[in-house]
């Protein structure tokens, strides 16, 4: 796996991907922060060594570095999903990449349904945990170089970026939630009894991503700071029938208030 991260590595920093300073993952309807980077550098994902290929419409495929918030970073537009079929070692490697370019945190996004009878659509909620539902991105061979075999989670999303979020959200009178995350497979959205059971469980919101790549990013130590856009709601009496378009169109309204929180917090790295 070190061998791979390397390669894709070095083919990024010939391409003038030069220490950044943070990393960006973009959920479903919400690449369009990306027009906010400039001076920028656009690869496709098909075009970079080793790098699987998304396949998820609102997931473009693009890394882009540039200048945001007054500072490099190098944003995913479009993730990877297990339910597109992808394994353990492709999910993990762009985030793998990511660190080993010099990103000092991991910013994420995702859409989600909101199973906190307290949440309306568009609201964005900062997760301050997750429960993860997915295959562990972790299992199988370790290589020590990168992490260790048994990485702790007791702070899977760093208290000190939370707190920094809530602060700017205050200021520009944005309102937030803080929540657990719930990942499932996917691609299907959930039943009316699912959304019951997560609720019970601890959720407050549930979608198919983000977990894998924290996963990730905490073998190796790396800080992570992410939100979810609510753009569904799998609360009783208030579930309506949801297609990926309805969600990708909910997220894009939403998009420019947490593009505030995001360019204050990396200003501010």
């Amino acid at each position: 796996m070190l061998e791979i991260i390397n390669e894709t590595t070095e083919f990024l920093r010939s391409e003038g991907i030069l220490n950044p300073a943070a990393g960006i993952i973009l959920g479903t309807g919400l690449g369009g922060l990306t027009s906010k980077i400039e001076n920028s550098i656009e690869i496709d994902y098909k075009d970079i060594p080793n790098f699987p290929v998304a396949t998820v419409e609102g997931h473009e495929g693009k890394l882009i570095y540039g200048d945001f918030g007054g500072k490099k970073i190098v944003a995913m537009k479009g993730r990877f999903h297990f339910y597109e079929g992808f394994g353990p070692e492709q999910v993990a490697l762009p985030v793998r990449v990511l660190k080993y370019l010099g990103i000092s945190c991991l910013f994420l996004s995702n859409a989600a349904g909101g199973v906190n009878p307290a949440f309306r659509i568009g609201d964005i909620m900062i997760i301050t945990d997750h429960i993860n539902l997915l295959p562990n991105p972790l299992i199988g061979g370790n290589d020590d170089r990168i992490g260790a075999r048994f990485p702790d989670m007791g702070e899977a999303y760093d208290k000190s970026l939370i707190k920094k979020a809530l602060l700017i959200a205050e200021q520009h009178k944005i309102r937030v939630h803080k929540g657990i995350y719930l990942a499932t497979s996917g691609p299907t959205f959930e039943t009316p009894a699912e959304y019951k059971y997560f609720r019970i469980i601890g959720a407050d919101a549930v979608g198919m991503s983000t977990t894998p790549e924290v996963i990730i990013a905490r073998h190796m130590k790396l800080p992570c700071f992410a939100v979810s856009v609510i753009t569904d709601l799998g609360v009783e009496g208030k579930i309506e029938y949801t297609t990926h378009e309805s969600v990708q169109y909910e997220a894009a309204k939403t998009e420019s208030r947490m593009t505030t929180i995001m360019t204050e917090m990396i200003s501010s790295l």
